[in-house]
């Protein structure tokens, strides 16, 4: 049936039906029930989207007359959430109609609609069920996440394949997903390379100084978090461009369309707050994938200890004070702030003769991969992030690495202080 008469809780109750969706291995153990959920939608353990699905499930199970009173409470709690609204008014017409299909909507409806409204948020819909549907698995991460430090309180990532921001903790025990939400991305999709192409950028990033909520315009909702966007690698690539944030939506929408944006990542203003109140700017790592690959931390030990071995070998020769092998490390056409590596150096050489034949000391290492995608001719990437000590100053500096495998081999292309103690 055509996207143009089909009435988007219609649509999600055939697919749900059918097994298509809805009835995946994380549901296939519960039994079905004539009874309705018990849902708070106030209560901060039940939001909107989790209200939502509640309301597909009971579509799917033939129980829209169930679901109806939930559709009522979703729209009087959640006032400004479009799609609620149109999963409700297309629970009223099934009411009003018993005989007729839920995806038949009235003739002067149809005829009244906006068909690329109903569109787009029959995209969202199908993109929250697929990310509730489709969970990490418990005691996964991101392939990207290689080794962190108790500098890195949380990871962020964003799935563009599932419209999913997840945020990750780590703790002693490992990494913890506590929270994801539905977000969009730009209105041209992802893979961001010049400025106002109005998509949004794809690699690992760092959270920046947040923007005042004073400054920003009801566009960007409660508040900003800008990403380190272009990074030294977009930059090598030739990746233009500013001013990508993680922001939240204008105060009369609850969600914005699945690509609405102009590069920037969004959410919902409440979970755009709990993410302000739960995250550290500077140390948060936020990747941003096209899809992430999920798996269990032992997976990663080969590509890690392969690295590690180039990484604890620059390490070697910095303290060797072989100046000569040690710039074997950086490719010619490295970077640091602007500075090529002929105009670079002496800061190296520097550090080594006030280090007088003592040893540097690395601590906190944070060891992030990019893997570019398969169509993307660029190598795979790897940011490491330490403190270095310097001898007899006993001064801790943080810097970051950004290394390049070129064939067998991994190359520095950029090294630069980004704080001092």
């Amino acid at each position: 049936m055509s996207p143009r008469t089909l009435g988007l809780t219609g649509f999600i109750a055939v697919l749900i039906v059918s097994g298509s969706l809805w009835y995946s291995a994380s549901y296939a153990k519960q039994k079905r029930t004539k009874t309705p959920p018990a849902v708070n939608a106030t209560s901060a353990k039940f939001g909107p989207e989790s209200h939502l699905i509640a309301i597909y499930k009971l579509i799917g199970s033939g129980q829209a007359r169930e679901a109806l009173p939930l559709a009522a409470q979703l729209t009087k709690n959640f006032p400004t959430f479009q799609l609620g609204h149109l999963v409700y008014g297309d629970l009223l017409n099934m009411q009003i109609k018993p005989s007729a299909k839920a995806s038949e909507l009235p003739n002067n409806l149809n005829k009244a609609t906006n068909v690329a409204a109903l569109a787009e948020l029959r995209e969202e819909s199908m993109q929250r069920v697929k990310g509730l549907q489709d969970r990490p698995l418990p005691g996964t991460i991101p392939s990207q996440i290689l080794g962190l430090t108790s500098r890195n309180k949380h990871v962020i990532a964003v799935d563009a394949s599932k419209s999913r921001l997840y945020i990750l903790e780590n703790s002693e025990t490992g990494l913890k997903l506590i929270m994801d939400t539905y977000i969009s991305v730009g209105k041209e999709g992802i893979g961001k390379y010049v400025q106002g192409d109005l998509k949004t950028p794809l690699g690992v990033y760092y959270l920046t100084t947040p923007v005042d909520p004073k400054l920003l315009a009801p566009l960007y909702g409660g508040g900003a978090l800008p990403i380190n966007y272009p990074n030294p690698f977009d930059q090598r690539l030739g990746k233009s461009g500013s001013g990508i944030w993680l922001h939240g939506t204008m105060p009369e929408r609850y969600s914005r369309p699945v690509k609405s944006t102009d590069g920037c990542v969004v959410m919902a203003n409440p979970d755009l707050q709990k993410l302000m109140a739960t995250v550290a700017v500077k140390t948060t790592p936020v990747i941003i994938a096209s899809k992430l690959q999920w798996v269990k931390p032992e997976q990663l030990t080969i590509e890690r200890n392969q690295f590690e071995a180039s990484l604890n070998s620059w390490r070697e020769t910095k303290n060797s004070e072989q100046h000569d092998r040690l710039r074997s490390f950086y490719v010619n056409d490295f970077n640091s702030y602007g500075k090529s590596l002929d105009t670079w150096w002496p800061t190296v050489q520097k550090e080594m003769a006030q280090a007088n034949k003592q040893n540097f000391q690395w601590h906190d290492t944070t060891t992030l991969a990019w893997h570019p995608d398969t169509s993307d001719k660029a190598s795979n990437v790897m940011i490491v992030t330490y403190d270095e000590v310097l001898p007899k100053r006993k001064q801790a500096v943080t810097k970051r690495q950004y290394w390049l495998q070129v064939g067998n081999q991994w190359k520095i292309f950029f090294e630069g202080v980004i704080a001092s103690s």
